[in-house]
């Protein structure tokens, strides 16, 4: 009947704790991240400055209307005037010069020049002498139009597009950062309830077999070595729990805190065994990649960058000239309405420039040095792109490895447990020593960590491989 009870007690396999009302899935974890975490917000926030500097940069095509005025201009004080007789006098004076002005003016991206259209109003309010006089453009256009020079404008529409390009993919690689963060996290705390559960378990079960080892003995049956081994792996045992405890502590507040969870209800993990891993090539990987991320839109940006500077530093050495043309109509009088009555015509054009003569080949070399930064990025470019295949080929392959490794891992654990139930079994009839029992405990505990770390392997390179491509290989479809 005693060696019945032994038996029964020794079958029985404590279940794990009853799951916390806190049930929560990895894609649930992830999409939490995505929506509360601080670095969300940050990325998001990244990403509207992006939209605005584009904005921005969109602008300058656009006409701009200006208004600009000088109202009041009230100066009282003592001028010197030249005298006839070529002596000075300073004479007082007391006078308001107020001006008004509103022009519409267009960059004209293709050359770099500025055309516009604008009217103006002074008024010179003479207060010594009582006396107010009119002074005006009625209306005048105009051009501005550098020559040989840099014409950033230029330059600006083909680089800023690809900035902005850059800016959102850059976003959606943040967010998959964010998921990889995510993913590290949950599987932290999955570890430290799978730890937990494990402690929970073995000390029971070490007190359990403890117990009937206690039994066994005083039957003499069992050897006072083994209740002492026992009785250590008791406190072990206690320890490990323990520590599993802390951990778990640590491991849900740091999951809490980057999620944004504000509750204090106790999370309970699922193990996320993929049912059907994807099967990726890497041809298909590389292929998404250098149409998805932002660093592939970033080696034809850099190539453009490198070409401008060269062309900023080949028109910074030779001639500069800006053309500046304006006709119009302009007036003066003693009333506004005298402006407008036979208005005399406004014309002005003028060239400027200016030619290096004598610079001691400062302009000679900011060209050469230039040049030479361009090929230096042409190279830094294509190292670039193939350490940027080889990283995507490595990944792909690492996943092919790590979904065959959560197999083996996953029968290993199925294995152990099994092994370690059998030697249980064993050692009640006396068939195996406690050296053994401990054997088969501690595989059955590593195996089950081990399983874990696979799946924990596996969903990292997963979503790895999706921030190097941007691209959901399960769904088929760009992010």
């Amino acid at each position: 009947m005693k060696y019945f009870t032994f038996t029964a007690i020794l079958f029985f396999y404590s279940a794990l704790p009853a799951q916390p009302a806190g049930q929560i899935t990895l894609p649930e974890v992830v999409e939490l991240a995505r929506a509360k975490s601080i670095a969300a917000r940050r990325a998001a926030t990244t990403k509207e400055t992006r939209y605005w500097e584009y904005r921005t940069y969109q602008s300058n095509f656009k006409p701009q209307l200006i208004l600009d005025s000088r109202l009041p201009a009230f100066s009282r004080s003592f001028q010197e005037v030249v005298q006839p007789d070529g002596t000075v006098q300073f004479q007082p004076i007391r006078y308001n010069n107020s001006s008004l002005g509103l022009s519409l003016e267009q960059n004209i991206a293709r050359t770099g020049g500025t055309i516009y259209a604008t009217t103006q109003l002074q008024r010179f309010d003479d207060f010594i002498r009582d006396a107010t006089l009119f002074n005006g453009t009625v209306f005048a256009v105009g051009l501005s139009q550098p020559l040989f020079q840099f014409n950033a404008l230029k330059w600006d529409k083909k680089i800023e597009p690809l900035k902005y390009k850059e800016s959102t993919q850059e976003y959606i690689e943040a967010m998959e950062n964010i998921a990889a963060n995510a993913t590290s996290l949950y599987f932290d705390l999955l570890l430290a309830q799978v730890n937990q559960s494990i402690s929970e378990t073995n000390l029971k079960n070490t007190r359990d077999i403890l117990r009937i080892a206690r039994e066994k003995f005083e039957l003499g049956k069992t050897s006072r070595n083994e209740i002492l081994q026992l009785q250590l792996e008791e406190l072990k045992a206690q320890k490990a729990l323990g520590t599993a405890r802390r951990d778990l502590e640590i491991a849900t507040m740091n999951l809490k805190a980057y999620t944004g969870l504000q509750n204090d209800l106790p999370l309970q993990l699922q193990e996320p065994v993929p049912e059907n891993p994807p099967a990726i090539s890497a041809e298909k990987a590389i292929d998404e990649a250098f149409a998805n991320r932002a660093d592939a839109i970033a080696f034809g940006r850099r190539h453009l960058e490198a070409e401008r500077a060269v062309a900023k530093a080949r028109t910074e050495r030779g001639l500069n000239a800006t053309v500046t043309t304006n006709l119009g109509f302009s007036n003066r009088g003693q009333t506004v309405a005298e402006l407008y009555r036979q208005p005399q015509n406004q014309e002005l054009f003028t060239i400027e420039f200016t030619i290096p003569i004598l610079d001691w080949g400062r302009t000679q070399s900011s060209l050469r040095t230039a040049q030479a930064n361009s090929q230096l990025t042409q190279y830094t470019i294509e190292q670039d792109k193939q350490n940027f295949q080889q990283a995507i080929y490595t990944q792909v392959t690492l996943f092919d490895m790590l979904k065959g490794q959560l197999s083996l891992t996953q029968q290993a654990d199925s294995i152990a447990a099994e092994k370690y139930q059998i030697a249980r079994d064993r050692y009640v009839l006396g068939d195996l020593s406690i050296t053994d029992l401990s054997i088969a405990f501690t595989e059955k505990d590593q195996a089950r960590r081990d399983f874990i770390g696979a799946l924990r392997d596996y969903w990292t390179a997963f979503y790895q491989l999706r921030r190097l491509t941007l691209y959901d290989f399960e769904k088929q479809e760009k992010l």
